[in-house]
């Protein structure tokens, strides 16, 4: 009979190794796995779900994601040191989305709320609300809802400051005797700042990111008479709950931005501003009462 090619206490060590090799393997399959929940879906890639329908935010320009999201989320996988790649997704499921892995980051004018705080983790990056045109040179310029008591006002139909601008039309303005505030539903955005350059009414209420876009079109025939955001609302990126790792690095990325000036300019070029402590808190729902 042959000696056997390796004694007992020589399988039992061999055996000792392999276990431990395949230990070492599974548990750098289990590190991999957990970065891959805990940071971004691919390596060296910031993959971002935006509904790009949605102009001045988000919108394609010959196939190209454009506006502020994609102009603000490519100088922030800068600062990442990622590459950003945009998943074109309707914004109803957004935060289906990025909880099911399918993109690492929401960033499409996802409004901040208590409810879907519940579902996301939210980075409030942008606050917007309503500005007020008008024509240019006319002598009137309203800075405020209160400024439009006795006026008529363009507005696209069902847009949630109008109720808004009801509630000051007869608690301030009729009360004062300084008449409603005629409220004129449009369509479409432009319908409505055709009606001021018509003349057929005094000033237009629109979302500060679409005012100043509309502005721009009309080439200074109507300015933007308001000084800061009307109503306004916080806007925040959106990324799973529990994924601490992305979370912390955009924070970071933010921070990176705000020191090198890039975030304040592209605020001013879109005519939208930095929200608060105060401002995130109350879109929380976390403000003291």
């Amino acid at each position: 009979m042959k000696a056997p090619i390796f004694s007992k206490p020589a399988l039992d060590g061999l055996s000792h190794k392999l276990k431990l090799a395949a230990a070492f393997v599974a548990l750098l399959a289990a590190t991999h796995a957990g970065l891959a929940t805990a940071g971004t879906v691919a390596p060296e890639r910031l993959q971002i779900g935006a509904d790009l329908t949605y102009p001045p935010y988000d919108f394609l320009d010959n196939g190209t994601p454009a506006g502020f999201d994609p102009a603000f989320m490519n100088r922030l996988a800068t600062h990442l040191k990622l590459k950003p790649s945009f998943v074109d997704t309707r914004f109803a499921n957004l935060i289906l989305g990025v909880n099911a892995n399918r993109f690492d980051v929401i960033a499409s004018a996802l409004y901040v709320t208590p409810e879907r705080a519940k579902q996301i983790d939210f980075l409030p990056y942008l606050k917007t609300g309503g500005s007020l045109l008008a024509l240019s040179g006319s002598g009137f310029a309203p800075k405020t809802p209160e400024d439009l008591c006795g006026k008529r006002v363009s507005s696209i139909k069902g847009a949630s400051w109008i109720p808004k601008l009801n509630d000051v039309s007869s608690k301030v303005c009729v009360p004062a005797g300084r008449g409603a505030i005629d409220v004129r539903e449009f369509e479409t955005s432009p319908e409505a700042a055709q009606a001021v350059l018509s003349h057929a009414v005094d000033a237009q209420f629109e979302d500060s990111a679409v005012a100043q876009m509309t502005a721009n079109r009309l080439a200074g025939r109507v300015a933007i008479t308001s000084t800061a955001p009307l109503y306004p609302v916080v806007i925040g990126l959106g990324v799973k709950k529990g994924n601490d790792a992305l979370l912390a690095q955009l924070k970071t990325a933010l921070a990176s931005m705000k020191s090198s000036g890039e975030y304040g300019a592209l605020l001013k070029q879109y005519n939208v501003a930095e929200p608060t402590v105060s401002d995130v808190a109350l879109a929380l729902g976390t403000a003291q009462k």
